[in-house]
């Protein structure tokens, strides 16, 4: 299990306070970890029949080392990578702007300063709804609206966002 250790203070301007930190939601790993289960259980019927064969010496060496290979692969690509992938994606909220983050070996991310925000939105289907998650969206004061997928409680994280805008609306008019 992993466990969230909070957005990086060094990443964050002097004063500004991280309000909401999310990773994207967990739902996006349910895919990979069935799919390792499956080559697992794979791995496993290759190795008993490589076992039961009449393959003796090199051949059976070449047959269990390819099956190791083929797991491990598994174990990497469709594990490991988007179990980091999880882990290095960070959507904040801070006092000031909101902070998109992702990326394992080249990062990539977008901040969008509160005050220049003008509509933000969410959606959610229903197995989104059931799941706690959804899709928030972004309006800025001059450009395209940005999207987010996969928003873990993505209803609180809008009421919290738009709160943080109104409360950013509010100051700059006093």
């Amino acid at each position: 299990m992993l466990v969230d250790m909070g957005y990086p203070a060094h990443n964050l301007a002097p004063g500004e306070a991280v309000v909401l930190h999310r990773h994207p939601h967990w739902k996006l790993l349910v895919g990979p970890f069935v799919i390792f289960a499956i080559v697992t259980l794979l791995a496993g019927v290759l190795a008993g029949i490589i076992s039961g064969s009449s393959l003796h010496g090199g051949g059976r060496t070449a047959a269990f080392t390819a099956v190791g290979v083929f797991w491990g692969l598994a174990l990497v690509w469709g594990v490991l990578r988007p179990l980091f992938s999880w882990a290095t994606t960070h959507f904040v909220v801070t006092d000031r702007r909101v902070i998109y983050r992702n990326g394992i070996l080249t990062r990539a991310g977008i901040d969008i300063p509160i005050s220049r925000i003008n509509t933000v939105e969410f959606r959610h289907g229903l197995m989104d709804r059931m799941l706690r998650t959804g899709t928030l969206v972004i309006e800025s004061a001059s450009d395209e609206p940005l999207t987010f997928h996969n928003i873990p409680d993505v209803e609180r994280v809008h009421a919290m966002l738009y709160e943080e805008v109104l409360t950013d609306h509010a100051d700059e008019q006093h």
